[in-house]
């Protein structure tokens, strides 16, 4: 028979194996560990790659921005081309000089036909609504030109005319190299070169009225 003392003896040194092989059990599982966390290795979703969705949807950034800047050019060359009709038709009453009013009558023509023609087409496509007055720097030009008679009136005409040209023709062109719209390029296209046209005639104008570069000449004495 086994004496109680070797009893005692022989559990005492089972327990602590039996403590050591649950404890060694207990780390091999998946929930298992020192603080009862997990071992597995968990991917953050934010540090993957952008996957098709995200590059969608820059895409429909780009397009929104896109149709945004075409809404604004139209808007902006309507108002112009509604000015320049204007302002020919004062200049086709006041002007002294033949040459101003033959370029003036076209003017009047042909910055009709391309509203008419292009840019209010394009406006309806895009939702632009029709600006009903001109913008606030070219009333401001209107009201100006109307005080103004004779030689005034004709420098001060010629001089806002190769003024704008110019503008218009880096904007038709800036428009017509970023736009995605086809109508919206053709349109571009045409008016540049319905603009380059005018603004070859207007500084030759300007020539003949000693006003190289469009701007008045002053004279010796002054």
């Amino acid at each position: 028979m086994i004496s109680k003392r070797m009893c005692s003896k022989v559990l005492l040194g089972f327990v602590p194996t039996l403590l050591a092989g649950a404890m060694a059990v207990a780390q091999n599982q998946p929930g298992g560990g020192a603080a009862g966390t997990s071992n597995q290795t968990t991917t953050n979703p934010s540090t993957s790659a952008p996957g098709p969705g995200g590059m969608a949807s820059d895409m429909n950034d780009n397009q929104q921005l896109q149709g945004m800047a075409d809404q604004s050019f139209v808007k902006k060359a309507l108002e112009g081309n509604a000015a320049e009709v204007q302002l020919g038709q004062l200049a086709q009453q006041k002007s002294q000089s033949d040459d101003v009013k033959q370029f003036a009558q076209k003017m009047v023509s042909d910055h009709t036909q391309l509203n008419d023609q292009m840019m209010k087409p394009i406006a309806q496509q895009l939702k632009v609504k029709e600006p009903t007055e001109l913008s606030k720097k070219d009333r401001e030009l209107v009201a100006r030109l109307e005080g103004l008679s004779g030689q005034e009136f004709d420098q001060a005409y010629i001089q806002a005319m190769v003024r704008d040209h110019k503008q218009d023709l880096s904007e038709f062109k800036d428009e017509a190299s970023t736009t995605q719209n086809p109508g919206m390029k053709q349109a571009a296209q045409q008016g540049a070169a319905l603009i380059s046209q005018h603004l070859q005639m207007i500084e030759q104008i300007a020539q003949n009225h000693n006003m190289p570069d469009g701007k008045v000449m002053k004279s010796s004495g002054s």
